[in-house]
């Protein structure tokens, strides 16, 4: 099957990327283009129906849609990297512009001035603003006019269209697109990605659910699951899904509704789900799934998946709506990601000092572990709903960029 990603940014970038992208046929790219970013989050719940996944390109809109919560669809965002910076800052000696004194927006400061001083540019009189997320184009164009006031810069290098448009008027303004390889790295990582979620999507789902009486409701109460509930042997209950249906029921994992209404009619409920490749798998899952969750306490659900990873999930016995992403105790996070609450203390401590997100190897390198226990830990998070893939980071090495991931802990 065919993907379609649809592609969201100002026009030009658009187009841009849909040049690059249809000389590699392995998806369809549908133009979302906007006149300005504040059009984001509208163009992408208007479109969420049509198309498998979305590509930004770039961090802005790509933050705007994440923060306002419109991104269900697997998303990323061309990062626009040194090699990016680099052509422009040649193009302009080349027209004779002095680029020792430039205010530039968005990128890294660290990865600005590293691009400079292998070019063998002076960095004394060169200014920059990071990308944060809530930061406007009017944010960004005070930024560079106070650069020209107060260090006299002489260009501004700007990643965003709105604030080009203002800023050309007044002073000598470039604006960075993404360069071809950022591009068609970013768009095959994301039909990977996409192409992985579907057929995940398709995984076998078992449920095991233990009570300890009849319960004429519970059918009912897996009418969202889509799938079909068989008696077992030992009196318990045998649901049958995908991990798709399971996923959705549970809110990409997040909570889990037919636990709070068992347990507002049971004194104990145990459900144990395996999410595998095949039956068997599956069940074999599940059976570890509902041993766990036998071990927590009188009440409990436990989803187990490949590679040891367990999500757990208790009631919420008070009757509140579950606490949001972000606001959860830190044990409550450890023990449903089955991490320990110092590791979560130590992943949250780090996200404070990667705004910008993290990967793999930024873990590998805080927790001292190795990368493929640090992809392990991101990709438990990730099914919790406590991380989400942000794009990709071509950090100067070879091979495939690595995911960046934004924590919410």
């Amino acid at each position: 099957m065919t993907l379609t990603l649809g592609i969201v940014g100002a026009e030009d970038l658009v187009h841009r990327v849909v040049a690059v992208g249809t000389e590699d046929a392995s998806a369809t790219l549908l133009p979302l283009p906007y006149r300005h970013e504040s059009e984001t989050v509208t163009i992408v719940e208007e479109s969420g129906e049509r198309v498998d996944a979305f590509l930004f390109t770039g961090i802005v809109p790509y933050t705007i849609a994440a923060d306002a919560g419109a991104l269900t669809r697997p998303s990323m965002y061309v990062p626009y990297d040194g090699a990016t910076l680099l052509r422009a800052l040649v193009e302009l000696l080349r027209l004779g512009h002095d680029v020792t004194r430039a205010s530039i927006d968005t990128l890294r400061r660290s990865e600005v001035l590293e691009t400079l001083t292998e070019a063998k540019l002076p960095t004394d009189h060169v200014n920059v603003l990071p990308y944060r997320p809530g930061l406007s184009s009017d944010d960004i164009v005070a930024f560079h006019r106070s650069a020209r006031e107060r260090d006299d810069t002489r260009v501004a290098i700007t990643c965003l269209g709105s604030a080009f448009h203002q800023l050309e008027t007044e002073m000598q303004a470039i604006r960075l697109a993404p360069s071809r390889y950022s591009i068609r790295a970013t768009l095959q990582a994301l039909v990977l990605t996409t192409s992985g979620r579907h057929a995940g999507d398709a995984q076998v789902a078992l449920g095991m659910i233990e009570l300890p009486g009849p319960d004429d409701h519970l059918t009912g109460d897996l009418v969202t699951l889509g799938g079909s509930l068989a008696a077992l042997p030992d009196g318990g209950h045998l649901v049958v899904t995908t991990r798709g249906l399971l996923e959705q029921a549970t809110g990409q994992f997040t909570r889990m509704p037919i636990l709070d209404r068992l347990a507002a009619r049971h004194p104990a409920v145990h459900i144990g789900f395996g999410v595998g490749r095949t039956a068997a798998d599956a069940e074999s899952l599940a059976r570890r799934a509902l041993n766990r969750a036998a071990s927590i306490g009188d009440t409990a659900g436990v989803v187990s998946m490949a590679e040891d990873i367990d999500i757990v999930f208790e009631p919420d016995s008070e009757g509140h709506r579950p606490p949001e992403r972000g606001q959860e105790s830190l044990p409550l996070v450890a023990r449903r990601v089955g991490l320990s609450t110092q590791t979560v203390l130590r992943l949250r401590d780090l996200t404070t000092t990667r705004p910008d997100g993290l990967t793999a190897h930024d873990v590998a390198e805080h927790l001292l572990v190795q990368q493929r226990t640090a992809r392990r830990i991101l990709k438990r998070l990730e099914r919790a709903g406590l991380a989400a893939p942000m794009g990709s980071r071509q950090e100067g090495r070879t091979g495939r960029p690595p995911t960046v991931y934004s924590l919410h802990l």
